[in-house]
């Protein structure tokens, strides 16, 4: 009878998955009735239609996580970062919640029907309540990873955009000139919020260091925040623009060089702990033999 159960269920299975492959063709009154409709009005700024399947399951349980204070503040900087939207990373969270809680379940089940043992209840309950809290900061995990290495390309992108705008004021550039040639060679996603926040500082005709400002606190990155402020504290007293670019563009190289240092330093660090663990094997495999003739002799 088990044998009969689990059959059925990997023919259940597969006729899903053929399903989800391969669905069904529209009906033809309904490809019809969609060439006869008026198109919607273009709208770049709406959101996307959800497509993923963890997004659709969590939409009910997001007021329950945002009851239990989430995004924090540090989260939904990342995401910021990452251009992730909030409702779907929180459902997103949900959905790996609850499959943290059934898995333990579905296999005590499993074992239970096939192979006629029953381990009690304690143990599905604490591997489901543990699995169900690994899970549910685990998109966070992934999240705040993407986030620092944007912010690592912002601050690479802002080194170069700074000599860029050096060099081109030692040539007779004006500030605005100056910043806008430097942000056009470099691409990526850090460069391109550059462009955006100086493009609406022309737009506007108000200072570029304000938008910058305002860039470096929405994306969390504290260079931008400090570069920001020196440069119109600068303009404000009539100091040198470009020494001052130059000196931070100076102390934001020496800081990126002792972070890629210390990167290897630790690099070099981890990679150590294979070869004690290799040697320590290679000690137990040459000792194990004597020691076990030695113990067979007393």
């Amino acid at each position: 009878m088990i044998i009969i159960v689990l059959g059925a269920a990997f023919g259940a299975g597969l006729v899903a998955l053929a399903y989800g492959l391969r669905p069904p063709r529209p009906a033809l009154a309904d490809v019809i009735a969609s060439l006869d409709a008026t198109p919607p009005p273009a709208d770049t700024g709406a959101p996307q239609e959800e497509t993923e399947w963890a997004t659709r399951l969590g939409r009910r349980a997001v007021p329950l996580v945002r009851a239990l204070g989430f995004p924090t503040a540090t989260l939904r900087a990342d995401l910021a970062v990452c251009g992730t939207d909030v409702e779907k990373h929180l459902a997103g969270k949900a959905t790996c919640a609850a499959a943290g809680l059934l898995t333990p379940w579905i296999a005590l089940a499993l074992v239970r029907f096939g192979a006629g043992v029953d381990i009690g209840w304690w143990m599905p309950l604490s591997g489901s309540l543990a699995l169900a809290a690994v899970l549910f900061f685990l998109p966070d995990i992934s999240v705040r990873k993407q986030a620092a290495e944007r912010r690592h390309q912002m601050r690479h992108t802002l080194t170069l955009i700074l000599d860029l705008t050096v060099i081109a004021l030692a040539g007779g550039a004006g500030i605005q000139q100056a910043l806008t040639d430097a942000v056009q060679s470099p691409r990526g996603w850090a460069a391109s919020k550059l462009r955006h926040a100086l493009h609406v500082a022309q737009l506007t005709r108000t200072s570029p260091w304000q938008h910058l400002g305002d860039l470096g606190q929405h994306l969390g990155v504290s260079d931008l925040t400090e570069l920001a402020a020196t440069l119109n504290l600068a303009g404000t007293e009539g100091a040198k623009v470009r020494a001052s670019l130059a000196a931070k563009a100076r102390a934001m190289r020496r800081r990126r060089l002792s972070e890629a240092d210390g990167a290897a330093q630790a690099a070099t660090e981890q990679m150590s702990l294979p070869v004690v663990l290799l040697f320590t094997a290679f000690l137990l495999l040459i000792g194990y033999p004597a020691l076990a003739h030695v113990l067979a002799m007393t």
